[in-house]
């Protein structure tokens, strides 16, 4: 028999994942406090989050397909293709070492809503700061950036292993520090979610393997379907938005919403799970 309820909490918590993995105000911080609301933070929750997280992969691989077939195409021989391929690749590396070596740690003790709620206001505060910088631009293109901003990227992006940091902020605010426009760091915030998120995903599944069920299928279905629409629907948002607006919106968004969740539990108001 479905359970309606549980299908209802799946296509919620599809839309906060869509709509929030790739602008700058953390889709796990997200997950972590509307699933909580939510009571749902079992195991099945656990792999749900996988699948959906997924979805919102395939979404950026969706809207970017040309460019994608054409840097697969053009990477094996020396061009600028190759080239933004290989700096893709030294972007990913430090999120890829420091997730094998303490994604299981920080999903242990970090993971929690009031973790998520202190970070959120203070990356909100940093955000803020950062745009009061006017920082200038060296990089208008994806395309222009060196192996050496790629890796400072990089760095930046692994921040965001500590649940509310968000990686599209860490990424796109770190880009913007080390010289690239607000457009140009938000598009290899998009392109660099891929082998980063492909990661996380597959290295969660395998750990996971033993807890999947075909009983889920109903529920993961709907969660998945609903993170892909709504992240191509975030993504194309986003990119219209920046073209007229700086980021300082997400960054009250991230400090209000973090305090709400911190005064509420220092209110009694939630019982959020520690």
């Amino acid at each position: 028999m479905t359970d309606w309820l549980l299908l209802l909490k799946a296509l919620i918590l599809g839309i906060v994942e869509g709509l929030t993995e790739f602008l700058p105000i953390s889709s796990t911080g997200h997950m972590i406090i509307v699933g909580d609301l939510l009571n749902y933070t079992n195991e099945q929750s656990k792999v749900f989050e996988i699948v959906i997280q997924f979805a919102a992969i395939l979404a950026v691989c969706w809207l970017y397909r040309a460019r994608i077939l054409e840097v697969v195409a053009g990477m094996w021989q020396p061009g600028p293709q190759q080239r933004f391929a290989l700096n893709i690749l030294v972007a990913f590396m430090p999120a890829a070492v420091l997730g094998l070596l303490l994604h299981g740690v920080i999903k242990q003790y970090l993971f929690n809503p009031l973790t998520v709620a202190g970070a959120l206001v203070g990356g909100g505060i940093f955000i803020l700061w950062i745009e009061r910088r006017h920082l200038p631009e060296r990089f208008g293109s994806v395309d222009d950036i060196t192996w050496r901003e790629a890796l400072k990227v990089g760095f930046a992006q692994a921040l965001a292993m500590f649940p509310g940091v968000s990686r599209a902020g860490a990424t796109i605010i770190g880009g913007m520090v080390f010289g690239l426009s607000r457009k140009a760091a938000t598009e290899l915030s998009f392109f660099l979610a891929i082998p980063t998120m492909t990661a996380a995903t597959v290295l969660d599944l395998y750990k996971a393997r033993d807890i999947l069920s075909f009983d889920d299928v109903p529920v993961f279905a709907v969660g998945f379907i609903t993170s892909f629409i709504f992240a191509m629907l975030a993504i194309k948002g986003l990119l219209r938005y920046i073209s007229h607006h700086n980021f300082n919106a997400f960054a009250w968004y991230r400090i209000v919403f973090g305090l709400i969740v911190l005064a509420t539990a220092y209110t009694g108001l939630v019982d959020w799970h520690a």
